[in-house]
């Protein structure tokens, strides 16, 4: 379903009750360490022959790690194996993860060999892992042995089952339309009084402003007031070649992205000169408002001037 289709679907339920399905699956994890202290009196211990460490708990179940210096196939004899076998013997099939790591000693962190794995685990199974861990010759050259020993460590997830929860219902809530142009247009009104940094005579009247505003609003403005131009630092700002209506409109429509009330008589010649204001003050948003005007571009065209500022 698209957005506005879900939009239209939660007008039309007025912000009703609907229902949902909720699929919940969770996992428990666990880690243990297997400390190997001198490898070289274990190393020739024999294919399929292998040192364990204690029984550890993770996600509810018994666990123990399995190193075979040998291998514990024939197919292996030039590398380490290792596996992680479930030991509760009572217990049903589990499905778990599992990432076997080896301790670089130069660096003092665990360093995974093989990409995670899943697998599912029973008490009368054999244990899960890696046949082919390392090999022999390239463990002895590594980082990995220093002092005749080594760690292995063994990360395991368990996966629970996954469960189906009861339809629960869900309110769904109906945002109401912005109206942060009210605020700021109320922030206009009292820009006299509540908080103006900067003002502006255009035409012998002073309008009240705020700089982050216009700058938002303007590139032009932007630049003017927060940029190296002498306005930056400037508290009143003269604008020449402008009409005060037409500065009073487009400040309106910069803090309220709306064009104010306009008599019949003026609403050609403001909305004439508000276009060629808006586009020398590069406000963002008039081009979504030329439609309006659709019919006086051309006298637009005609009647854009260039505006100068001084202090």
């Amino acid at each position: 379903m698209s957005t506005s289709s879900v939009a239209a679907a939660l007008a039309a339920g007025g912000g009703g009750m609907h229902s949902a399905s909720v699929v919940v699956a969770e996992a428990v994890s666990g880690s243990h360490v297997l400390k190997v202290q001198g490898y070289s009196l274990i190393k020739g211990l024999g294919v399929g022959k292998f040192i364990g460490s204690v029984k550890f708990n993770a996600g509810g179940r018994s666990w123990c790690i399995r190193c075979y210096p040998d291998g514990w196939g024939s197919e292996c004899t030039d590398w380490i194996s290792v596996a992680l076998f479930l030991l509760n013997p009572d217990a049903t099939e589990v499905k778990a993860k599992y990432r076997f790591s080896l301790l670089d000693q130069a660096e003092r962190t665990h360093v995974p060999l093989h990409t995670e794995a899943v697998s599912t685990f029973s008490a009368k199974a054999s244990g899960k892992g890696h046949d082919k861990f390392i090999k022999r010759q390239k463990l002895e050259q590594s980082a990995y042995l220093k002092d005749d020993c080594l760690e292995i460590s063994c990360d395991v997830t368990v996966l629970k089952e996954i469960c189906l929860a009861k339809d629960v219902a869900v309110q769904f809530v109906v945002v109401p339309q912005s109206d942060i142009h009210q605020h700021l247009g109320a922030l206009l009104s009292d820009a006299g009084s509540e908080g103006a940094d900067v003002s502006f005579e255009v035409g012998g009247e002073t309008f009240a402003a705020h700089r982050c505003v216009l700058a938002a609003r303007s590139s032009v403005f932007k630049s003017g007031l927060f940029g190296p131009m002498k306005e930056k630092t400037a508290t009143s700002v003269k604008i020449d070649d402008m009409d005060p209506r037409v500065f009073k409109a487009m400040l309106h429509f910069i803090y309220t992205d709306s064009l104010p009330q306009m008599d019949s008589a003026d609403a050609t010649m403001m909305a004439q000169h508000l276009l060629a204001a808006a586009d020398s003050m590069v406000v963002m948003g008039s081009r979504k408002r030329a439609s309006v005007f659709s019919s006086l571009r051309a006298i637009s065209r005609k009647s854009r001037q260039a505006m100068t500022w001084s202090i």
